[in-house]
């Protein structure tokens, strides 16, 4: 499928209709999908309803600007007011939301075509969307192998060609990741560029909304849509955007960057060591500087994640209790009640990591495990936040290995851990991020990471615009 700039130049030159566009999207779902898996809900009756809408206004002369009739996909923890929205889990199996999220309600407002909803591990929970309560997705460049997660639908969504573009939703890698396996961009933006209005919450000091597209001009046009100020999140940053599509164009050949030691460590498939050192060689050679970083704390990132992201989510998912969300389990009183509709309502993963949440916020455990994890945290970032005194980007792989078969982790939680080992630090500092394709390995997507200052999305794009062409090489 082409990109969404390619499809929107057509629609303005009349070289296409809106209406062409989602028959297209939705006959490739219907050739794809018993395969693939990439969603939970469809939507084909009201998508071609908007198609044709979008036709309307652009043949009055009403066009709602470049997203108006271009299909896209929806990871299904994002709130879309009246359509069903699951998290991917049981305990959410029915809910129809009575509103949507704020980053869903500003791709309506510019007339995109929403195609449906895009499966993932349940409450985003996981690395491969194998934790899914209505089955696992498949990556489409090999499908005995996993996507990616937790935004494992809506990578493959698009790696497929099924929609233009699509959201996700990172809390310590989960669209980065996925993009990696299934050879797309991903970006997850800066804590609080994006709203999270209306983002089922995992763990809210980290979650993002994040995007999923075909190329990065593409994710900046999308960025730039969603991203900006909102009444509704008091954790929005109130930061302009910039136009992200002029720093794409700008590209990034005047910058410096660093490949951090920490990130070529041992566990990285050699494979891929090689191809982020093939990059950065062919950064230099265009002009670019690069110079030595260390990102010593890198090697507790992981560590200090698996302590705050359960406890911020054995918090924020006491809500789905049977009574005030989810099915209610019968029970002789309230204590069995929510005994059993959360032990009905959740899977494997989400209770693991629920109990590991209560575990360290508990007394005589809060200081020895959550307080130093926070204290990591923040030396982390101040590790960083130094990096870019030296250097303008970093560049590293995205994931230690490529995308790995159905059941090789599922059996060592550990395992399944360490494919996020690179993209978590990102989310701990709450930093920009973005995943480019590199040349395939042995036939499977490679992703290579860009990460910036905070709220430097512009200076993040202007480099990944500068690597994908590179790369491509």
């Amino acid at each position: 499928m082409e990109s969404l700039y390619t499809a929107a130049a057509r629609l303005a030159r009349g070289e296409a209709r809106a209406e062409e566009l989602v028959s297209e999207a939705l006959d490739r779902v219907a050739e794809r999908e018993e395969d693939l898996h990439a969603f939970l809900t469809l939507l084909p009756e009201s998508a071609r309803d908007d198609a044709k809408a979008s036709d309307r206004r652009r043949t009055a002369g009403q066009a709602l600007g470049l997203f108006d009739g271009i299909p896209w996909a929806a990871k299904d923890n994002l709130l879309t007011e009246g359509v069903r929205t699951t998290a991917a889990s049981k305990i959410l199996g029915d809910y129809l939301p009575p509103y949507s999220a704020t980053a869903v309600r500003r791709l309506d407002e510019r007339g995109a075509v929403l195609l449906g909803k895009a499966n993932l591990d349940e409450f985003a929970m996981g690395s491969s969307t194998e934790y899914s309560a209505f089955g696992p997705s498949r990556n489409p460049v090999d499908p005995t192998r996993v996507p990616g997660g937790s935004s494992g639908g809506s990578a493959v969504a698009v790696a497929a060609g099924m929609c233009q573009f699509a959201l996700g939703s990172e809390t310590g890698g989960s669209v980065r990741q996925p993009a990696a396996f299934c050879g797309v961009v991903g970006v997850k933006p800066s804590y609080g560029r994006v709203s999270r209005y209306g983002l089922i919450a995992f763990a809210s000091s980290l979650d993002q909304i994040g995007t999923l597209t075909r190329d990065v001009r593409d994710a900046a046009l999308v960025l730039g849509a969603i991203a900006g100020e909102d009444p509704m999140d008091q954790t929005a940053s109130t930061v302009a955007v910039p136009d992200y599509l002029a720093a794409v164009e700008e590209g990034g050949r005047a910058l410096s960057f660093g490949v951090p030691a920490e990130y070529l460590r041992e566990g990285v498939a050699p494979e891929i060591r090689a191809e982020v050192e093939r990059v950065a060689a062919a950064l230099e050679r265009d002009g670019l500087r690069r110079r030595d970083v260390s990102l010593a704390h890198t090697q507790y990132a992981l560590d200090a994640y698996y302590i705050i992201a359960p406890a911020e989510a054995s918090s924020n998912l006491s809500r789905f209790d049977g009574m005030r969300y989810g099915p209610r389990a019968e029970a002789q009183d309230l204590l069995e009640a929510y005994r059993r509709s959360r032990g009905q309502g959740f899977g494997p993963e989400v209770k693991r990591r629920i109990l590991l949440g209560t575990y360290v916020l508990s007394a005589g455990y809060y200081d020895t495990y959550y307080l130093q994890a926070q204290r990591l945290r923040t030396l982390l970032r101040q590790e960083f936040l130094a990096a870019f005194e030296q250097v303008d980007f970093l560049l590293t792989p995205t994931t230690p290995t490529t995308a790995f078969r159905f059941g090789e982790n599922t059996a060592d939680p550990l395992a399944m851990y360490m494919a996020d080992a690179l993209t978590i630090p990102a989310n701990l500092a709450g930093l920009p991020a973005i995943s480019v394709p590199g040349r395939s390995s042995q036939g499977l997507p490679v992703g290579l990471q860009v990460m910036a200052p905070p709220m430097r999305e512009d200076l993040m794009l202007a480099a990944a615009a500068t690597l994908e062409e590179v790369a491509a090489r």
